[in-house]
């Protein structure tokens, strides 16, 4: 890939007052053309080891999120937001490669809003289509690469901290509610990224992960891959929190299941591109 380096602002909660600090950091990225003035952009994710999960000492943990445990992930890109619905949009018009796709699914509508109101099996031909267009392998994350996406090196509740800031995520009590009441927002919105240059990451909409829906980590793969069992319709992995959820629920360990064939609101989707080269 021809990467280009970016600049983008990060923020960290400094003490349980919720005092912020305010940085510029540089991350790497590519720009893949979709057509149609349709421009989708991957930041690279270099590899990396992670706790992966919630400690035992964690207060908000959800029996789901443990036991916590070790995981080395390999080099990827990662979309710097969510799917939106221009992106999706202009995909949905593709040839099918094995499914129709609604070119309009959303319920809260905005060029610029995540698309939602997507199964995960829609998902899954979304990153076909990507794929065959591009010649590169697109697909969901893993469940690992998403947490370590997120905490992007960080071991706390968020990857802004102890706490999230609600003035920086669509949550509940957020005070995005002044302008957007009970929807999704714009991507990017806040203004502000992870430490590798990703985008809403906590709240807006929950995201689809490959993974199959297991209750603890116990067994759980400890190489970055996704965790699947021979069962068709088992239920997958969503991650992030969306606009109604309390903080708790968009923490970077927390997790959540649904069927693959449902379509929810609160739902969207973000992209990974697989590379084989260490990228820094």
């Amino acid at each position: 890939m021809n990467t280009q380096e970016f600049e983008f602002d990060m923020a960290t909660v400094r003490s349980q007052a919720g005092e912020l600090k305010l940085s510029r950091s540089q991350g790497y990225y590519f720009s893949e053309n979709l057509g149609a003035d349709c421009v989708l952009e991957m930041v690279a994710i270099p590899e990396g080891t992670f706790m992966m999960g919630s400690p035992d000492i964690e207060k908000e943990a959800y029996d789901s999120e443990k036991p916590e445990h070790q995981v080395a992930v390999k080099p990827f890109f990662m979309g710097k937001y969510p799917i939106t619905q221009t992106q999706w949009q202009v995909v949905a018009t593709m040839p099918k490669v094995e499914l129709a796709l609604n070119p309009n699914p959303s319920k809260y509508q905005g060029d610029n809003h995540p698309v939602e109101r997507v199964s995960w099996y829609e998902a899954i031909e979304f990153c076909w289509r990507l794929s065959r267009l591009t010649g590169k392998h697109y697909r969901l994350p893993t469940e690992a690469e998403w947490e370590y996406a997120c905490r992007s090196r960080t071991n706390s509740r968020f990857h802004f901290g102890r706490s999230l800031p609600k003035h920086l995520a669509n949550c509940y009590g957020s005070q995005s509610k002044n302008r957007y009441p009970e929807s999704t927002t714009p991507v990017g919105l806040f203004g502000v990224a992870n430490a590798f240059g990703l985008y809403d990451m906590h709240g807006n909409v929950n995201e689809w992960c490959v993974d199959g829906w297991h209750e603890d980590y116990n067994d759980a793969p400890t190489n970055g891959s996704a965790w699947l069992d021979e069962v068709e319709a088992q239920e997958r992995v969503i991650r992030g929190g969306f606009w109604l959820s309390y903080p708790r629920n968009c923490r970077s360990a927390y997790r959540d299941s649904y069927e693959p064939d449902s379509r929810s609101s609160v739902i969207g989707f973000r992209v990974v591109c697989e590379t084989e080269n260490s990228l820094f």
